[in-house]
């Protein structure tokens, strides 16, 4: 039997799975609730708009739109993304649009451009796993920076990029995630934003943008990205179809410029050839029609109540002690649970009653984050949202409980 491990790279023995994806085979119990995936509530896909969509782009560019499409993507769709950016304050035009398959194939291709083996990167300190993932795979070494009430803390920011420089290390960009972040929730005001546009412009460094879910705002206005103070050409800004339309459609955008830009497109040549052409026809009929802002609409409507349900169960049923800011967008909310709790260990106990989160280990690049959790609010329905947080509750309770005995 041939010993396949023996022909493996170094990087490939270095892979580590997905914690979200593995949770995900473990929760696919149909009676488990589960807070655990960042997935959008299939009720918001709009397959009646679709349907006429698919028939048009079929009928009017059948022939292009099943054929191979260029690596940068179909020139129409990034004129239409070029223009809702420049209304969300950006200075964008089509050619520094590229189509990305879904945001993970972006954030591989930042790590593919950046990173060599013993590199380092700095994530937020909890950061989004994919990020977290794809940078790893590239044998980065992960810098975290904390994470409070508005987004990364620029002040540790800062003081560590001094501190790497000063040990001749210089970090290959900042990954951030600054409206409602993934996981923790939280929205980066204004001012820090141009604080870190100011320091990555003293420091020569570049900024990754991650904004997957600007668009679904409840309690707040519309905020204008890092990307928009960015007159140097060092934000690569990235968002996504997947939370506002479809995630089987796996089409995302990238936005940067010169030589940055031209680097990625070579990249992107060598991983996919070009993004599903089908699917970018079809979102751009969406877009250019109106229709994707009038279904964002309603998917705020359907996801601020299931946010308020969500909040509303923790403070009727959890235990006191417990942490979370009520988020005024995006899907997730980011519970803290007293010090003695392992969410890790505990998530065994709440499979056993049918309920599912993701512990807040995997976020962290420090090892940090082992009493806390994520909670995804927008795909369980209004009545199994309140059901799994009384479930949650108990087995915190019972956790606690434990702690107390053991003490």
């Amino acid at each position: 039997m041939i010993d396949i491990g023996r022909l493996y790279s170094d990087r490939a023995g270095k892979m580590r799975k997905s914690e979200i994806r593995e949770l995900l085979k473990v929760t696919q119990d149909p009676e488990i609730v589960s807070f655990a995936g960042g997935l959008p509530n299939p009720k918001s896909f709009p397959i009646d708009d679709l349907q006429d969509v698919v028939h048009n782009v079929l009928k009017n560019h059948g022939k292009a739109a099943l054929q191979y499409g260029t690596t940068q993507g179909l020139r129409e769709l990034r004129e239409s993304i070029a223009k809702t950016s420049r209304k969300d304050g950006m200075d964008v035009d089509a050619d520094d649009v590229i189509i990305v398959s879904g945001s993970q194939q972006g954030l591989d291709t930042v790590g593919k451009v950046f990173l060599n083996p013993g590199d380092t990167a700095i994530v937020g300190l909890p950061s989004y796993l994919g990020g977290i993932n794809a940078y790893r795979s590239y044998e980065a070494n992960l810098t975290g920076i904390p994470v409070d009430e508005e987004g990364m803390r620029i002040d540790i920011l800062e003081e560590t990029v001094k501190n790497l420089l000063k040990d001749d290390i210089t970090p290959k960009f900042i990954y951030v995630v600054p409206t409602f972040q993934n996981p923790a929730g939280v929205v980066m005001p204004e001012s820090r934003r141009k604080k870190l546009m100011d320091l990555a412009c003293e420091h020569d460094l570049v900024i990754i943008e991650d904004d997957p879910y600007g668009k679904l705002r409840f309690d707040i206005d519309h905020i204008k990205p890092i990307k928009s103070f960015d007159d140097e050409g060092r934000v690569i800004y990235m968002s996504t179809f997947s939370k506002i339309l479809a995630p089987g459609f796996r089409l995302a955008w990238m936005i940067s410029s010169g030589e940055l830009k031209r680097k990625m497109i070579i990249c992107k040549q060598a991983l996919d050839l070009c993004t599903n052409t089908f699917t970018q026809f079809i979102a751009d009929d969406l877009m250019r029609s109106g229709s994707l802002d009038l279904h964002i609409m309603k998917i705020r409507e359907m996801y601020k109540p299931k946010r308020d349900i969500m909040m509303s169960a923790m403070k009727q049923y959890f235990p006191d002690g417990y942490k979370c800011n009520k988020p005024k967008g995006g899907m997730f909310a980011w519970v803290t649970l007293p010090e003695g709790i392992d969410t890790e260990t505990m998530f065994l106990d709440a499979i056993k009653n049918k309920v599912a989160y993701v512990h807040g280990k995997a976020f962290h690049v420090d090892g940090g984050g082992a009493n806390s959790m994520r909670l995804n609010f927008s795909y369980s329905s209004d009545e199994q949202i309140e059901e799994g947080m009384e479930r949650l509750a108990n087995v915190i309770k019972q956790k606690l409980e434990a702690n107390k005995a053991v003490a």
